[in-house]
């Protein structure tokens, strides 16, 4: 993947393009300031280059029956990066897994994991989360509300 530079324009696709992934292409050249058929070789290029990842949207998690949403500190018997790669494995395996990140300090992992209530949320961590080899402990963080939930990065314009 070759990174082009980006310019005010590429950086005008991407803010319009994170804010609003359906926006047509003729909306999104307005934005820019430029006519569409460049536009959608910018669009064709940022993807290419890497810059764009994919599109994707948005699902009320609740209106689904997800109620809960559990922030799970994960640490690890061995940060050997076989095991490492093992317990990244798995955890792709785990549907209600949402976003995993791996730490530097205490905690090896931390989870965000959605379930359909608290005893759904134990029956994971019962038998999947602290049953899966390599797990030493994990410490749950119950979130409450949600207060700030934006995707991408800030993007000057």
């Amino acid at each position: 993947m070759r990174r082009v530079k980006l310019d005010k324009i590429d950086k005008k696709i991407l803010h319009h393009l994170q804010e609003n992934g359906r926006i047509t292409n003729v909306e999104l050249a307005q934005k820019a300031g430029i006519s569409a058929p460049p536009c959608l070789r910018r669009v064709r290029a940022l993807e290419e280059s890497g810059y764009i990842r994919g599109y994707f949207m948005r699902v009320d998690s609740t209106a689904m029956g997800y109620g809960v949403t559990v922030f799970a500190q994960v640490k690890l018997v061995s940060q050997a990066e076989n095991d490492l790669k093992k317990f990244m494995e798995l955890v792709e395996t785990w549907p209600m897994v949402r976003e995993s990140h791996m730490l530097a300090g205490e905690t090896d992992f931390l989870l965000k994991i959605v379930a359909k209530d608290w005893d759904d949320y134990q029956h994971f961590l019962t038998e999947q989360l602290t049953a899966a080899p390599n797990v030493t402990s994990v410490k749950s963080s119950l979130a409450i509300r949600s207060t700030k939930d934006v995707p991408g990065v800030p993007i000057e314009v």
